[in-house]
Parts: C-alpha cells; sequence; structure tokens
C-alpha cells in the first residue's frame, strides 16, 4: 500500500491506496502552520502503518520564496568572462527579495560556447579567492552558473570542486548544468532560487520523516516534483525548486488516474482559485520557455497552469459577481452554512443542492443561479484559453470547489470522478520516476534522437525507476537554423515505475 498527501494552503489531504491500485481510504486535515503537524494529524486519521512508501506534495518552498521568508543569503558565481558582465546575477531580481537572498556576486572566467567550445579558460586562483571571499562573509549556499552549461557542465562541475574543498562540507553548492535549461539568466536565477532553498529544504525533509516515525510508519519518503514524478529525500534536499508546483500536477495526475483519461482538461478548484491545465498522455503539457515564480524569471520544468479568482471560499458580492476574493481557510468560520455573515461561492452551490454541507437552512433564501452561471461561464473561457484545437476535449473536474460546477457552456463532456475532493493525493500516491534530457545536439537527426532518448532512460532509472519499465513520452525537436552543424535543440521525457527494491538497497 501507498500513502500519497498533499499539503495546500488550506487543507492537507491524503489517501491511501492499495498495491492494485484502489483508494482504500482518504482524509483531509487543516494545514498548519508548521506544515508537519497537517501532516501527522493526517497520518494519524488514515490509521495505515504497514505501507511500502510514502508520497508528499508540498507548496512549502514557493511559498517560502514568495513570502521572501526562511531564504539564505547566496553567493552567486558566474562562469562566462570576458562575456556576459554587462547583465550580472540577480541583475531583473524584485528589489525585496534580492535584498534578502543576495549575499555576493561573483564574475569569474570560463563557460562555454553552444558547441561545447571554451570562451576562455577557468582559473582556479581566481575562483581560491573568490572562496576565501565567499568564506569571510559567512555565507554557506553557492550557486555557481556557466553559460551554455546544459551543453558541457565542465566549467560548472570543476568549479565546484574547487569551491567545496576551499569551502568545505557544510557549504551548499548548487549547479545550473543540474537545474535548468538552455537561457543563462533564467537558468541562472532559478540556481539561485535553489541554493537559497537549500537550508530550508533539509529541515523541512527532516520533519517531514519526524511526522512518519511519530505515526509508526517505517517505509520510505518520497516527494512530488514539478512534472508529475517522485525525486527521494536526498534529491529533495539537493533541489526543492524541482517541488514548486507539484500541487497543481499532482491534482491533474490524480484527475488522470481517477477518471481514466490521458488527454483532457483538468479544472482543479480549490477555497480560493480554480488551476486549469491540459493532460497530454496522462502528464502536465509544460509551460514553453520561462515561467514567472514570486516575480523571478526561470526555466526549469514547470506544467502549463491558468489559475483565476474563483473557489468555494469566494465572496460573492451584491451585484452576484464571485471572487477574487476569497475567506480561504476562514470558510467554516464566515460562510452563511457554518453560521457566518459572508455569502461565499460554497453558499451558492448548497443552496442549489449541488452540496449538503453545514446548515442549508440558512441559505433558504438565496437565488444561486445568476452567480452559479457565471461561475460556470468564467471556467468555461478558461479551459478555452488553454486548449490548441477546436476538437472536442473532454473536461474533469476535481478539488474541493468542484461541488461549484455542474456543467461548463461549449463543453459536452464533463467528468466528476470518485474521490475528486482528494485528487491531489491521489496523483501524489500513483507518482512515476522520471528522467529528462533537453540540450544542445549535433549530428544526424536519427543519431542524435537515439542518444537523447538513451540518456533521458538511463536519468529515469538512476532516479530509481524500475528497468524495463520505463518508457518516452514527449520528444521535442528545435532546429537551430542559425548555427552550424546540424545544431538541434531536443527534449526527451522518459518515465517509469517506481523500484521500491532499488531505493532500499
Amino acid at each position: 500500500m501507498r500513502i500519497g498527501i498533499d499539503v495546500g494552503g488550506t487543507n492537507t489531504d491524503a489517501a491511501l491506496i492499495d498495491d492494485g491500485g484502489r483508494v482504500l481510504a482518504t482524509v483531509k486535515s487543516p494545514t498548519t502552520e508548521d506544515v508537519t503537524g497537517g501532516v501527522a494529524a493526517a497520518l494519524e486519521a488514515l490509521g495505515a502503518t504497514q505501507v511500502s512508501a510514502v508520497m508528499i506534495g508540498t507548496t512549502h518552498f514557493v511559498n517560502a520564496l514568495v513570502e521572501a521568508a526562511r531564504l539564505e543569503p547566496v553567493a552567486a558565481v558566474r562562469l562566462g568572462l570576458p562575456a556576459t558582465a554587462a547583465l550580472p546575477p540577480l541583475v531583473d531580481w524584485p528589489e525585496r527579495l534580492r535584498q534578502v537572498v543576495e549575499g555576493a556576486v561573483y564574475l569569474v572566467h570560463g563557460g562555454h560556447e553552444y558547441d561545447g567550445t571554451p570562451i576562455s579558460p577557468l582559473d582556479p586562483d581566481e575562483l581560491r579567492r573568490v572562496a576565501r571571499d565567499i568564506a569571510a562573509r559567512g555565507l554557506r549556499s553557492v550557486a555557481i552558473s556557466s553559460v551554455f552549461s546544459p551543453v558541457s557542465d565542465e566549467s560548472e562541475r570543476r568549479a565546484a570542486e574547487i569551491l567545496a574543498a576551499e569551502l568545505g562540507p557544510d557549504v551548499h553548492v548548487s549547479l545550473s548544468s543540474e537545474i535548468g535549461r538552455v537561457g543563462l539568466l533564467a537558468r541562472e536565477n532559478a540556481t539561485i532560487v535553489n541554493a537559497a532553498l537549500r537550508p530550508l529544504a533539509g529541515r523541512t525533509v527532516a520533519a517531514f520523516g519526524a511526522a512518519l516515525r511519530v505515526a509508526g510508519i517505517d517505509a520510505p519518503l518520497f516527494l512530488s516534483q514539478n512534472d508529475g514524478t517522485l525525486m527521494d529525500v536526498a534529491h529533495a534536499r539537493r533541489y526543492p525548486v524541482a517541488t514548486f508546483a507539484s500541487g497543481p500536477t499532482n491534482s491533474m495526475r490524480g484527475a488522470a488516474y481517477l477518471s481514466g483519461l490521458t488527454d483532457c482538461a483538468v479544472v482543479d478548484i480549490g477555497g480560493t482559485t480554480s488551476d486549469i491545465g491540459i493532460l497530454a498522455g496522462g502528464f502536465p503539457r509544460e509551460a514553453a520557455g520561462e515561467a514567472l515564480v514570486a516575480e523571478v524569471r526561470t526555466n526549469f520544468r514547470i506544467p502549463d497552469v491558468l489559475s483565476i479568482g474563483i473557489g468555494g471560499g469566494s465572496i460573492v458580492a451584491e451585484d452576484g459577481s464571485v471572487g477574487p476574493r476569497s475567506v480561504g481557510y476562514r470558510l467554516t468560520e464566515r460562510a452563511r452554512v457554518f453560521g457566518g455573515d459572508t455569502l461565499t461561492a460554497t453558499d451558492l452551490a448548497v443552496a442549489a443542492g449541488q452540496a449538503v454541507i453545514g446548515d442549508p437552512s440558512l441559505v433558504a433564501g438565496v437565488d444561486p443561479g445568476h452567480s452559479l452561471k457565471l461561475i460556470a461561464e468564467r471556467i468555461a473561457e478558461a479551459v478555452d484559453r488553454m486548449r490548441t484545437s477546436p476538437a472536442p476535449l473532454p473536461v474533469v473536474l476535481v478539488g474541493g470547489g468542484s461541488i461549484l460546477i455542474d456543467e461548463l457552456p461549449g463543453f459536452a463532456d464533463v467528468r466528476k470522478p470518485d474521490h475528486f475532493e482528494v485528487a491531489n493525493a491521489v496523483g501524489a500516491a500513483i507518482a512515476q520516476v522520471g528522467g529528462e534530457v533537453d540540450r544542445v545536439f549535433s549530428g544526424p537527426r536519427e543519431a542524435v534522437l537515439s542518444e537523447a532518448k538513451s540518456e533521458a532512460v538511463a536519468r529515469a532509472e538512476r532516479a530509481g525507476a524500475r528497468a524495463g519499465s520505463v518508457r518516452i513520452v514527449d520528444v521535442e525537436e528545435l532546429p537551430l537554423a542559425y548555427l552550424p552543424g546540424d545544431a538541434t535543440r531536443i527534449k526527451v521525457k522518459a518515465v517509469g515505475d517506481l523500484d521500491l527494491e532499488k531505493m532500499n538497497a
């Protein structure tokens, strides 16, 4: 059996799934300020201790970035001189975040061209001087980025060795070649964010482990990644940015599993927002290019999600409009069905007979028709914005707030599967292990495609996938016509089933 847990801003959802894929039990528990309290309560409510693995999805790290709290000052080291000097690291960050994260910035020699040709030789003495300055400033997190490191990571790895030897084992070093994609500034930003979160990641993962021990569970712990796959706790400590979008991703993966659909639109309606995404082959469609996270441009893997301000806690105005203001986690205090004085979207659903929550007699005089119609129209419009084809598209509704919707105008196939309210936890429980390649290749098309696919499969197996279960789920080619040598940017994604025997070895 597996336990899947999703830690949201309002509730912590948990689901117990047996080896045959059946959902045996589900629970919702209020999310606590320390995060792990809600996890412990959810585990206690499930009451299962003999499980093979526990999978957790959390918004804890992205919330820390949004709040500019619990972050570590970072030494940002860029390898690329004499190039790139015009735009130093953190140049495009919002000032409030920059003040918290910027420990020191260093531009040094190194880096490569698109074809792996060195820009300039790495200078070990220069890096040792940088290390002495980092030590003098008392900085314990280092982010190393190099020009075109997804093509050649040689400079970054050598620089990491030199800095680690000078600074000692207690310093965290993050490499951009392991985190982001082609595109220096956005990849560098993602690496700096990762470095700033490394100490928090260590504390959070340790707290999750403690919650399992308190619940009497002796099983491997995994965290959900942005692309719907899993990482072990050692990987989570090193790459906390990989969890940023695990919430909506888990919901979409859970929607696919519960509905039996692999290609559809998913609408996850929570307490404050509705998140709309598209599933292709059972996995979320990824955002193209760069993504803004807390106003910082990044280019790591993240699902393409559109969020609108409609949820179960959305406040209904006098003119019948709904949202974007919400009562959030205070729904059970302020909603009319719970004796409060605020008319919310949940009150509308109860008044329309679409849900039985609280005391329905308290909204007996409410006419929900106009407002619920507006909600359905806005969500239908959002789904329409996300589609890329006029072909019929099934829509799967999940999340506790999906009681607001019975049908969507313009969409004939709208489904609300069993256990829809905890699809996020189900998505965490059924997650697989993935490997991805995204870099520039040169050479004949068939040869470089085969090389990229083999590398993606190998990465999935190294991450814990069972040999023989890995399959290629996405291939994208982008010929770079302005570069010589048949240069092509190739993105390949592979996924496979988790091999617990390998992880326990």
